[in-house]
């Protein structure tokens, strides 16, 4: 059920009004295109006549113009499903007398509310309230809250507390009447007339111990009833009455106590089918516990499942088995096992037909008298063991119908289940628990390899032995293949291993055993075969993203598909554990795994280059919203790139993909794809300069540098120049770029475009000053301005002046260098450029400080502070912080400087910028002042 919501559009009405496409909610607009949304809603699939549409929506005084009113609200109203899925999963159709949404009854809510309710009747106790439980989760509110006049929604009221009242039976059926109590209370309180939610609470109390108390409960029944309908309880209630005043004992819990174990007898046989356990198990002591209490806690009239799930080679097989053995004492009918063979690489799943004729034989019935038809067997598998406590385990399950038929019957039996894929639909139609396998912890790994190896390498080689660990993932397969070389090659040396395992391009050779038929490879192997071609496809793309995460958005740009059906597939090879969603919508590979995926790549240059072109375009939305560009760069296509909407939200995307950024440059540049290499270093320089990610910024420099000198691209040097040239200024690390700036200026010159020419005359400025010729620099600064006013360059004229406002006060020249620095804080204000007003605030703070302008340098370090929290600045908060600091401590006011000082210094230190040494000197001198 779960599975048909994924794409499309879902209408929800138990509670406010909803309409999400792909899971994103839709803003549906004024009352009356509610209201009308809400009653095609409620009547999915049937025509609802537009007379009754006026009447539901202006009672009894509709406008002269209320049809046309109704027809542009249908209008509307099929626009915006439209633009929300073009696939069309639901369309409203003009149907004489009036209007139809048509659509699948599985996208409203209020339909699988019913269908939940209804498929609950007849299970057992944990299967209903489970199923009830998942119902009412999709009640949010009342009904249509949010929806002008008065909808008819009663019997979805009736719904839901039909819903509430099968739930609270299933669970005192199990037994948990102290839980319900409390709620009880509150609802009879709230429902006093409903006779069935008084029983509940009667029984519910006396269960308790509160036999005084549910007699209670029904004599206040008894008198409101008489009182307010006249009339007397019901029949069933009087009843109930009458069995807690003789304390009939039928009152009891119907917990059922734990039935005797059916002895062993001639024609009974106790089956012991679990294979060997590995000797030496190693670890999993939460997941045992896990089992144990389930086990232990385990109804003991009905079957209790476990999925065992995970991905190839994680230990499922081992875990099942080694925990079967541990409690066998707990199934005195025996102990039967099946392989499904759902995922070995030279067999066809076995069929249940023949599991049931194996353990029919195994349980003592004669192999002529085992049934020939299917249904014939199940139903003697189950006559069997209808009183008989048993353990049953089903290895390597494909799907769900693979097991439910070999489930036996109640009597406390427990039955795992081992998978590559997550069977969900068992939890829902039987009731069972997961377990979900991760790898192993560095301390249980270094144990395993330890016990393989019959003697303690960690002891002998640690350093090599932890590198071993790593380079096998903590992957339990892995490890156990690993350490076996050792013991068959004993002139091995862990080091010697670990040197073949370290080549990316042989590890998963080494990771084998051609003589066993084991091997990591061959299990990854049988999982991909396995894959739909759809999934198969996306499970290369995620192959082909060279990063630590892969992300629906690079795999929609990759595979050429809508990001719905990149988050759906994504989750399907989630599913069959090929990759983890570690966060919502953050997948990752285990590192064997990502080797394999890398390994059966197709056609990998254009798959880099959609995955670049995909980035170029995330990146140039995300650095406009962090601060404005000027350098002619623009990628506007790709309709999957992310669009974060705010600056803050902007850098978050940068933190969160920065790896997976820095690790594309070094793929693109391996794969020959120079241009879109240097524009991505380019592009992401605004995200460096911001946040000060100057050691991994000059590394991936470097490979813009060099994929723009080996195509010739001119431009493309000069901008990465001046982006290594920008990061470097932030840094404080100008000293000795003065080549590389004049170099970037002579090809500005070359190419003749003034807003690269102001860039590289700033550019040059700087790098003399940072020389201490700063005279010489003033001339370039003042080209700089004048040239970008000539071409109407704004923001560059407002760097030129900022950084000539800087200049004259290298030479003592302050009131000049406020002027400008006055002026440049203005452009900035006045073209959006938030980041940059922040940074000249604090200069021109710093400025007036100089001057001995107290007042105003405080209250202009204290906007450029706020300006820089508001905006997720921390250079430009730091920075103001160290200008209000030194301020503060001109006025006196010694603590309160300490303390702007104190958290400038915190935030310098985090960004690891230089600065921070200023600043821990100017807070050692204040605290040492007597």
């Amino acid at each position: 059920m779960a599975d048909r919501g994924k794409n499309g559009l879902e209408f929800g009405v138990l509670g406010p009004l909803q309409v999400l496409a792909d899971g994103r909610q839709l803003v549906i607009g004024r009352k009356g295109m509610r209201g009308l949304l809400a009653m095609l809603v409620l009547e999915a699939n049937r025509v609802v006549p537009i007379d009754e549409i006026v009447d539901s929506l202006w009672a009894d005084e509709p406008p002269a113009t209320a049809r046309t009113i109704v027809h542009g609200y249908v209008s509307r109203l099929r626009r915006m499903l439209e633009e929300a899925d073009p696939a069309g999963s639901a369309r409203i159709l003009t149907t004489p007398p009036g209007y139809q949404l048509s659509v699948d009854p599985w996208r409203l809510d209020f339909h699988r509310a019913r269908q939940l309710v209804s498929s609950a009747r007849g299970k057992p106790a944990p299967i209903r309230a489970q199923l009830l439980r998942e119902s009412l989760g999709l009640w949010r509110g009342p009904v249509l809250a949010d929806v002008p006049g008065d909808p008819v929604t009663s019997d979805l009221e009736e719904l839901r507390l039909a819903a509430v009242e099968e739930r609270i039976e299933a669970e005192l059926e199990l037994g948990r009447h102290l839980e319900l109590v409390g709620e009880l209370r509150q609802l009879v309180n709230e429902y006093p007339f409903r006779e069935r939610l008084v029983g509940h609470m009667m029984r519910a109390l006396y269960r308790s111990g509160q036999r005084a108390d549910a007699l209670d409960a029904y004599q206040r029944f008894h008198r409101r009833v008489v009182d307010e309908l006249g009339i007397d309880p019901g029949p069933g209630l009087r009843v109930l009455h009458e069995q807690v005043l003789r304390d009939d004992p039928a009152l009891s819990s119907p917990r059922p106590a734990e039935p005797a174990p059916v002895p062993p007898r001639p024609g009974v046989v106790v089956p012991a089918q679990l294979p060997a356990a590995a000797s030496g198990f190693i670890g999993r002591d939460e997941e045992l516990a896990w089992l144990d209490r389930l086990c232990d806690s385990r109804d003991l009239a009905t079957t209790t499942i476990a999925v065992v799930d995970g991905a190839a080679g994680i230990g499922k097989s081992e875990l099942a088995v080694t925990w079967g053995h541990r409690r066998a004492e707990q199934f005195p009918d025996g102990l039967l096992f099946a392989s499904l063979n759902g995922f070995a690489p030279d067999r066809d799943p076995v069929e249940p037909a023949e599991v049931l004729a194996r353990f029919l034989v195994a349980l003592g019935v004669p192999a002529d008298g085992v049934p020939r038809d299917l249904d014939d067997r199940v139903g003697l598998f189950r006559s069997v063991l209808a009183k008989r406590r048993v353990l049953v385990v089903l290895d390597d399950a494909w799907d769900p119908e693979h097991v439910r038929l070999l489930l036996p019957p109640g009597a406390g039996s427990v039955v795992l289940v081992t998978s590559r894929r997550r069977l969900g639909s068992l939890v829902v139609s039987n009731g069972a628990r997961m377990l979900t396998l991760d790898t192993l912890s560095d301390d249980e790994a270094t144990r395993l390899v330890d016990e393989v190896a019959g003697k303690p390498l960690s002891d002998q080689e640690p350093a090599a032995v932890r590198k071993l660990v790593e380079l096998c993932g903590n992957l339990p397969l892995a490890l156990r293949i690993a350490a076996a070389k050792l013991v068959f090659s004993p002139e091995w040396t862990v080091e010697a291993l670990v040197a073949q395992l370290s080549d990316d391009a042989a590890r998963l050779r080494t990771l084998d055993l051609p003589d066993t038929g084991v091997g990591v490879e061959r299990a990854l192997a049988v999982s991909y075969r396995n894959l739909p071609p759809d999934l198969a496809e996306t499970f290369r793309a995620a192959g082909l993203v060279p990063g630590r995460w892969v992300s629906p958005h690079a795999i929609a740009a990759v595979c050429g598909i809508d990001l719905g059906t990149a988050a759906a597939r994504l989750a399907d090879l989630a599913d069959a554990h090929l990759l983890v969603e570690q966060w919502r919508g953050g997948f990752v590979l285990h590192d064997l795994v990502r080797l394999y995926a890398r390994g059966v790549v197709e056609n990998r240059e254009c798959g880099l280059r959609r995955l670049l072109a995909h980035y170029l375009a995330a990146c140039d939305h995300a650095r406009r919203l962090v601060r404005p560009v000027s350098d002619g760069l623009d990628f506007p296509g790709d309709a999957t790139a992310p669009r974060p909407a705010t600056s803050a939200q902007a850098l978050s995307w940068f933190d969160k993909e920065w790896p997976n950024l820095i690790a594309l440059v070094h793929a693109g540049a391996e794969a020959g794809l120079h241009e879109q290499v240097w524009q991505l270093v380019r592009l992401v320089h605004t995200y460096c300069v911001t946040r000060l990610v100057s050691r991994e910024w000059h590394g991936i420099a470097e490979f813009g540098l060099a994929s723009a000198r080996v195509i010739g691209d001119r431009r493309g040097e000069m901008l990465v120049l001046h982006a290594v040239h920008d990061i470097n200024n932030r840094a404080g690390t100008l000293r000795g770029t003065l080549d590389q700036a004049r170099l970037a200026h002579r090809t500005a010159l070359d190419l003749g475009e003034p807003r690269y020419l102001v860039m590289t005359l700033n550019q040059l400025a700087l790098a003399l000053t940072a020389e201490g010729r700063v005279d010489e620099a003033l001339g370039h600064h003042r080209e700089a301005v004048d040239l970008a006013r000539r071409d109407g360059d704004a923001l560059g004229e407002a760097t030129a002046l900022n950084n000539l406002a800087q200049a004259e006060q290298r030479l003592g020249h302050r009131e000049t260098a406020a002027q400008h620095q006055l002026l440049a804080m203005e452009i900035y204000h006045r073209n959006g450029d938030e980041r940059s007003y922040a940074v000249a605030m604090n200069n021109l703070a710093e400025l007036y400080a100089e001057l001995g302008l107290l007042t105003e340098a405080e209250e202009h370090a204290r906007q450029g502070v706020e300006l820089a929290r508001g905006g997720s600045m921390q250079f430009e908060e730091a920075f103001g912080r160290q200008v209000l600091g030194t301020v503060l401590a001109k006025r006196g006011e010694r603590v309160a400087a300490q303390a702007e000082l104190a958290e400038s210094l915190r935030l310098f230190v985090r960004l690891g910028s230089p600065r921070s040494m200023l600043v821990r000197t100017a807070l050692e001198a204040l605290t040492t002042e007597v």
